[in-house]
């Protein structure tokens, strides 16, 4: 058995208020915390109106006095759109209120399209290139060593709060594995280089730098039904929703439909299907026999799941049985 997380998109259905979608956040949060799950975590999106997560450090806040014991961070924040004193003092806070169950993945990219990252950030692009100094500048502001410091972050300075470096490319397994970080792959959207990632991580991975033994994590899409049929019906609306991003006609999570034939085009769904090739949808027999290849064939050491399913029962249907699967 390996832990078994949840990532929360806070996506926001197309009948459902923002203040619902926080409600079934913690709903779903509940759930996997007295379901065994070790974290819980939130995205950072902007500009995206069916992803609510944008004030990413706000809601771990939120889950996190929530719950009980289940760890609440960022999968990720997107250290470009900020200044590392900020997260660090955002963060400092968080743990402060919620000692030894915070995390802080990290992220270059923005989360969004090139325009609103230069609304969040002016200096976005020049950060993005500075994203291994900056890391470097948060590890300084949360160190005891900073306290000589003329700038240092009050609350964070001393604060444990474990680091985790997120990525979807090759880029961030050679950053994870300089730093000695954990390392996370997004591959609930991004499957393609995983494998090679997790390759180069373990290769040059340096715990001199961290006193850390490396540890990887994948994200993966799990929807869990009585029926392989019904399944893959609650899939629809997922699949609809990556459509819409490859459409650039982004909008609310919609309900399932029968069936995706007619919904797009053989390039279309091409597309869709390479993007989502991480995804476990099925009976909890089905996914539970690919979930036990998935993990032994790329031998992480962690797995998170997300489980974009329209219905909020549906959706807690699915943590559920996949927390059976992983017990």
């Amino acid at each position: 058995m390996i832990p078994y997380s949840f990532l929360d998109l806070a996506l926001v259905c197309d009948n459902n208020t923002i203040t619902q979608t926080f409600e079934n956040s913690v709903k779903t949060a509940q759930l996997a915390d007295q379901s065994g799950y070790s974290r819980y975590w939130f995205a950072e999106h902007h500009n995206m109106k069916s992803v609510a997560s944008s004030a990413t450090s706000v809601l771990i806040g939120h889950i996190a006095g929530q719950t009980e014991t289940i760890r609440v961070g960022s999968g990720g924040i997107m250290l470009p759109n900020h200044s590392p004193l900020v997260i660090a003092e955002h963060f400092g806070t968080l743990a402060s209120l919620y000692p030894n169950r915070i995390d802080l993945g990290l992220g270059r990219a923005p989360g969004t399209d090139q325009l609103t990252a230069q609304a969040l950030h002016p200096n976005f692009f020049e950060n993005a290139q500075q994203f291994p100094l900056n890391v470097a500048r948060l590890q300084q502001y949360f160190s005891s060593d900073n306290s000589t410091s003329k700038v240092r972050a009050f609350p964070g300075e001393g604060v444990d709060v474990p680091l985790w470096i997120l990525g979807s490319s090759t880029d961030s397994a050679h950053l994870a594995s300089s730093l000695g970080l954990p390392y996370a792959f997004a591959s609930h959207f991004a499957p393609a280089q995983m494998e090679r990632a997790f390759e180069i991580y373990h290769q040059n991975f340096n715990g001199d730098t961290s006193g850390l033994k490396p540890k990887t994590l994948a994200c993966v899409n799990v929807i869990i039904a009585d029926t392989v049929a019904e399944a893959e019906r609650l899939a629809t609306s997922f699949y609809r929703m990556y459509l819409g991003i490859i459409r650039n006609e982004r909008n609310y999570m919609e309900p399932p439909v029968a069936s995706m034939e007619g919904q797009w085009n053989e390039m279309e769904e091409a597309h869709v299907k390479q993007m989502t090739a991480c995804s476990f949808i099925g009976t909890q027999a089905t996914v539970k026999q690919e979930i036990e290849e998935f993990i032994h064939y790329f031998k992480i050491d962690e797995i998170m799941i997300t489980s974009p399913v329209y219905e909020l029962s549906a959706k807690l249907k699915s943590i559920e049985a996949f927390a059976e699967i992983m017990q």
